[in-house]
């Protein structure tokens, strides 16, 4: 897992030339002006879904995985807290769904928080818990990228 503000987004376009590809799209697209949905990239290899909802408690979390695409959350707009861990660690509540690439597990792991303009990159060995409130449910804006690796 990768945490960082937006401006110190260049250290990380040397990690791979689809995450490179993946964070010049964050980085140069006014989201502001983006509505709601799902923009191929570069097809299915890269693609980026805008979102907008109210963060929520902590319970009403579930830390998820997945195998085929490592994710690049970015907020666009409000914070959120995210949990994380590594899979090895976790016990599976929900086994992997190849057509969702998707797995759920009984943890809740570690929180950060993310405010506008950070982002975090999510590899397939890092679960993930998106969208708790930090303090109470509040808006956010969020553009996860998916990356194909």
């Amino acid at each position: 897992m990768i945490v960082d503000k937006i401006e110190n987004i260049e250290f990380y376009k040397n990690i791979n030339p689809k995450i490179a590809k993946a964070l010049d799209y964050i980085e140069n697209t006014d989201f502001s002006k983006v509505q709601n949905g799902r923009y191929e990239i570069e097809g299915l290899d890269i693609f980026a879904i805008v979102q907008e909802y109210d963060s929520k408690p902590i319970e009403n979390g579930k830390l998820e995985a997945h195998k085929i695409y490592t994710d690049i959350q970015f907020i666009a707009e409000g914070s959120e807290k995210i949990g994380y861990d590594s899979i090895e660690n976790l016990t599976v509540s929900e086994e992997y769904n190849q057509e969702k690439d998707l797995m759920f597990y009984e943890e809740k792991g570690e929180l950060i928080t993310l405010n506008k303009n950070m982002f975090a990159i999510f590899f397939p060995h890092d679960a993930h818990m998106p969208g708790i409130s930090t303090d109470k449910p509040n808006k956010v804006k969020k553009v996860v990228v998916k990356i194909k690796l």
